[in-house]
């Protein structure tokens, strides 16, 4: 990699962006999935900021456990603290912590990107939720004298409202789905709410992302065995039925369905669908009905033409340069290869590396909640 990454130096000459790292990460027998999630998070600075402040705060807690957050700050501080500006990292830790948690990843089979970042991501919260409820019940049990100054609060802390936590998490990934049902008997509609860190979207064979989300939300009609019970009519009635995004989530994480399950196969099957993902991408199903702006940073690539084999590589935008990581290697690219990635217009190509997940930022103000 040395040569590479003099070749990536060179390759940026004067432009190197002062300050960033541009470093591979070692492959530990098919940890591809991993390596190329994590350059994505890397790169997504809101949430690298929060987790090197984190670990800043925290890492004075000698007796703090290892687990999957501090594996990660201390993967994220190591590379942002090199003294070259590009190399190779071997992130044995993390994996080795990854494995130890959750035997999905243990095996030496292919795995799954997307499943990867749920997990990671959900785990992350898990972790800051447990450590914001212990520092509450520390706050709870300390003694009389500090506890008498708030001890009004308290009595409502434990009271049955108990606002969920927010994370530095949720703030840059949760968005808002409604889920709109409207009665066609009376006209009622009936509305739910759900959190999601991610939108996952149904492909079709020449589409565009766009056109994905406007299926994603559109009216489907529930009748016959479907139909939908409404409180008011206190009766099953046909209904309609819609989802919206009702708060945008700052990172836009976009994950394209491209295995699909074939009853006749009885497996799954790749995709190789060709869907356009723009650069700038206006959000416009929201509740709001205002179009939301959207920035693309980085993709993650599935490479191979089946679900149980292949490759994952990642696209990353920093500082307005495009940089293709492939484990160890790291090189610059053209902003106009990042269309080679859309996919293939005929079912058999010999391009078989496909955008998998794409990650979005809001153009509009940061932290808006």
């Amino acid at each position: 990699m040395g040569a590479a990454g003099s070749k990536l130096e060179k390759a940026l000459g004067d432009q190197f962006p002062e300050g960033e790292r541009y470093f591979g990460l070692e492959n530990f027998g098919n940890t591809c999935y991993c390596n190329s999630v994590l350059q994505a998070l890397y790169f997504c600075v809101p949430f690298r900021e929060q987790l090197l402040d984190y670990y800043g705060n925290n890492r004075s807690i000698g007796d703090a456990e290892e687990n999957l957050l501090t594996c990660l700050a201390d993967l994220f501080s190591q590379i942002s603290s090199q003294k070259k500006k590009t190399g190779v990292i071997a992130p044995k830790r993390f994996v080795q912590r990854l494995k130890k948690q959750n035997e999905l990843f243990r095996s030496y089979m292919h795995q799954d990107a997307h499943e990867f970042l749920n997990f990671l991501l959900n785990e992350l919260v898990d972790i800051l939720e447990k450590e914001a409820q212990a520092t509450k019940t520390d706050q709870e049990t300390s003694p009389p004298s500090e506890k008498a100054v708030n001890g009004h609060k308290n009595g409502q802390a434990n009271g049955v409202h108990k606002e969920p936590l927010v994370t530095w998490v949720h703030k840059n990934f949760q968005g808002i789905l409604t889920n709109e049902t409207r009665c066609l008997q009376c006209e009622t509609v009936t509305a739910r709410d759900e959190t999601f860190f991610d939108l996952s979207l149904d492909i079709e064979q020449n589409s565009s992302i766009t056109s994905c989300l406007k299926n994603f939300s559109s009216t489907e009609t529930l009748n016959a065995e479907d139909k939908f019970f409404c409180d008011k009519c206190c009766s099953l009635q046909e209904a309609q039925k819609r989802m919206k995004i009702k708060k945008p989530p700052h990172i836009l994480v976009i994950h394209l369905k491209r295995f699909k399950y074939m009853e006749q196969l009885g497996r799954y099957k790749k995709l190789s669908y060709r869907v356009v993902f723009p650069l700038e991408l206006k959000l416009s199903n929201t509740v709001e009905e205002a179009d939301v702006e959207y920035s693309l940073f980085a993709v993650v690539v599935h490479v191979g033409s089946g679900p149980n084999h292949g490759h994952y590589v990642s696209l990353v935008k920093s500082h307005n340069h495009w940089l293709f990581f492939d484990d160890e290697n790291v090189e610059m690219i053209d902003e106009s290869a990042v269309q080679t990635f859309f996919g293939s217009a005929q079912e058999y190509s010999s391009n078989t590396d496909h955008g998998y997940i794409l990650f979005y930022e809001s153009l509009g103000q940061g932290d808006r909640s």
